[in-house]
């Protein structure tokens, strides 16, 4: 289970982090399209309550406790079959944080400085005239190796994320390409995680029209406070002023896009058609209403019952979790050997000590200047072969800033308008010439 050439053709991954209870948009954005992913025969999926990714967030353990237990019951009322898959707490897996160690000591800290959260909280202090580092932890700034250690511990290849987390899918690949690369000895122990980005599943808005989101303060529960809650948040969605009679716009408004989520084509088209022939507001929620209840109630019963048994989450989380570690604690084994944490009983060779400290070659950057006055560099791989040749620059300093943006981050190779590759080479030939060229 363990080596990558032997994992089945697909691992799916999802987390979401236990900091508050879920709404519709958790449930139609992330939950709902996962489990029925997690039928997919062909492949093995993973589904974890991301709890220490809570605490970069929260700092209420009465918040977090409740939090965690809420998220599962929604999962498994939401219809998840545990026998079916990998369903654990983060916390519950200690190979997690240790794996999260051994990446952080591959990771430059020039990547880090690039994450889009960390890069925005700095935004905001200098914007403020503060230090830029004012309130932010060592958990925000390295959140994106810890989200490394859950993708990599199981070797996921798929890991359906919105596009805001895009680009720590990327550093992910980064991270197991440097492993590889200073550990493997030839041995791919990670596998480089796919984005997957579901355009098909809707973001739903909230009730003022934008994205349904806690920060917005915006959201219709999915199942906190019953149908009563259910009942009076619907009837706060913003609206206009039309009277009943008037037509409406079925896009003007969030009514239709919530209808539609939970309804057919059917009766989507007839929901819309009623509206753009007058429909009052009122009536419009109330059969809102009817069609979220008639979804919702019986996955809310099944709620209430798994909410009132707190040991039976914990026991199917307790199991989850030991399915999950037979995969994560011999894989950390085999990590922990290559990077040396191995016992004393298995001392290195003479051959291995000297191939250890034996610098090998390694690919190197010629920038120079062509007839036509621009300025250009090429990649070669450490036999001399040609990997890539960027485009031209107007001036030598915009061609070295190239390069130490793609030494810093070498996938940032696919946004180089021009480049031309060698012959039979490939961006991931490129990328995993320049993650050596950063290895000390």
């Amino acid at each position: 289970m363990t080596n990558p050439k032997a994992q089945p053709p697909k691992r799916i991954l999802t987390g979401i982090t236990t900091t508050g209870t879920p709404h519709l948009g958790n449930y139609v954005g992330a939950i709902r399209p996962a489990i029925v992913a997690s039928h997919d025969a062909q492949a093995e999926s993973f589904f974890f309550l991301a709890d220490y990714h809570a605490l970069i967030k929260c700092d209420d353990p009465a918040r977090i406790a409740r939090s965690r237990l809420e998220i599962a019951a929604t999962w498994l009322a939401a219809g998840l079959d545990p026998t079916r898959v990998y369903f654990y707490r983060q916390s519950d897996i200690p190979e997690i944080p240790e794996l999260t160690w051994l990446l952080t000591c591959v990771t430059g800290k020039g990547l880090m400085n690039r994450a889009h959260a960390y890069k925005a909280a700095t935004d905001i202090n200098a914007a403020n005239g503060e230090d830029v580092d004012a309130g932010i932890n060592m958990g925000l700034y390295c959140y994106p190796i810890l989200m490394g250690a859950d993708i990599l511990m199981f070797n996921a290849t798929h890991v359906p994320v919105g596009r805001d987390q895009v680009q720590h899918i990327e550093m992910a690949r980064d991270m197991a390409q440097r492993f590889n690369h200073l550990f493997g000895r030839g041995e791919e122990l990670f596998v480089l995680p796919q984005v997957v980005i579901d355009e098909a599943v809707a973001t739903l808005p909230g009730l003022d029209g934008r994205k349904m989101s806690k920060s917005y303060d915006n959201t219709i529960p999915l199942f906190e406070g019953g149908p009563k809650r259910l009942k009076e948040t619907v009837g706060r969605i913003v609206t206009d002023s039309r009277a009943p009679g008037e037509p409406k716009d079925p896009q003007s408004n969030a009514l239709a896009t919530l209808y539609q989520a939970f309804a057919s084509a059917e009766q989507c088209a007839e929901y819309e058609q009623a509206l753009r022939e007058g429909l009052g507001w009122g009536e419009a929620k109330q059969r809102l209403l009817a069609q979220l209840e008639h979804a919702l109630a019986p996955m809310r019963e099944q709620y209430e019952a798994l909410i009132a048994k707190p040991s039976d989450i914990e026991d199917v989380l307790q199991v989850g979790a030991q399915r999950a570690r037979s995969i994560a604690t011999p894989f950390l084994a085999r990590l922990r050997d290559a990077v040396g944490l191995r016992r004393m009983s298995a001392p290195m060779t003479v051959e291995n000590s000297i191939a250890t400290e034996t610098k090998a070659a390694k690919p190197s950057i010629k920038q120079y200047r062509e007839a036509d006055g621009q300025f250009y560099f090429k990649l070669l791989d450490a036999e001399g072969r040609l990997l890539m040749i960027s485009p031209g620059f107007a001036q030598p300093r915009d061609a070295g800033q190239m390069i130490g943006k793609l030494k810093s981050s070498p996938a940032a190779v696919t946004e180089l308008a021009g480049r031309q590759l060698g012959e039979g080479c490939s961006d991931a030939d490129v990328e995993a010439a320049l993650l050596a060229m950063a290895v000390e």
